[in-house]
C-alpha cells in the first residue's frame, strides 16, 4: 500500500481524534441559539460570553481576557489574544452580538469585557448548556462548522490561532471521514 500524503497527515498529528462528544452536533448547537436568544436579556453577560464563544472559537480565558480596546465595534471586529502559544487574531464578530458587546461595554466597572473569574464561565455554561459537554466544545463546534461551510482549512487554522496546521488537521479529518463512510456505508 502506498503511502498518501493525507495518510501521512494524519498519522503524524498528535493523535487527537475527534468525535460527537466533543462538539456540539447540529441539534444540540440550534438547541442552544433557541435557548439563548429566549433569555438573552435576563443574563446580558452569561449569554454574551457563551455567543462569543461560539461566534469566535475563542477559548475560555481568551474570551474572558478580552479588554475594551480589543474590540473594533465600528467595523465588527474583536482582537482575540492567543493562549496555548497560539496566534492572536483577529474574527468578525455579527452585527447583532456587536449590540449586546456594546451594552456590555456601558455596564462593565473596568477594562474588561466580561470581568469574571473561569468558575464563574463555568457556572454559567452549565446552567446554560443543552448536553453535558465542555465549555471547550463551543471551540471544536466552531471550527467544524467554518471547515463545512468554507472546506478551507487555513482558514480554519487562522481562526483558532494555531501555528501548526497538523493542530487543525483533527477537524478535515473528522469532517472528511464521517462525510466519505456515510457515503459508502449507508
Amino acid at each position: 500500500m502506498k503511502l498518501t500524503r493525507e495518510m501521512f497527515l494524519i498519522m503524524s498529528s498528535k493523535n487527537y481524534s475527534m468525535n460527537s462528544t466533543k462538539y456540539l452536533i447540529t441539534e444540540e448547537y440550534q438547541d442552544l441559539v433557541y435557548l439563548l436568544e429566549r433569555v438573552k436579556e435576563q443574563d446580558l453577560y452569561g449569554i454574551t460570553l457563551i455567543q462569543m464563544a461560539m461566534a469566535t472559537g475563542a477559548r475560555a480565558q481568551e474570551l474572558l481576557n478580552i479588554k475594551d480596546n480589543d474590540l473594533n465595534l465600528r467595523e465588527g471586529f474583536v482582537l482575540i489574544h492567543g493562549l496555548k502559544s497560539s496566534n492572536d487574531r483577529e474574527i468578525p464578530i455579527q452585527r447583532q452580538l456587536v449590540g449586546q458587546l456594546q451594552k456590555l461595554l456601558k455596564l462593565s466597572p473596568d477594562n474588561r469585557l466580561f470581568p469574571y473569574t473561569y468558575s464563574w464561565l463555568q457556572k454559567k455554561w452549565k446552567f446554560y448548556r443543552p448536553v453535558p459537554k465542555k465549555f471547550h466544545s463551543l471551540r471544536h463546534t466552531f471550527a467544524i462548522r467554518l471547515y463545512q461551510k468554507s472546506k478551507d482549512l487555513r482558514l480554519v487554522q487562522v481562526a483558532l490561532g494555531h501555528r501548526n496546521i497538523q493542530n487543525t488537521m483533527v477537524y478535515a479529518d473528522y469532517v472528511y471521514s464521517k462525510s466519505e463512510l456515510k457515503k459508502y456505508i449507508l
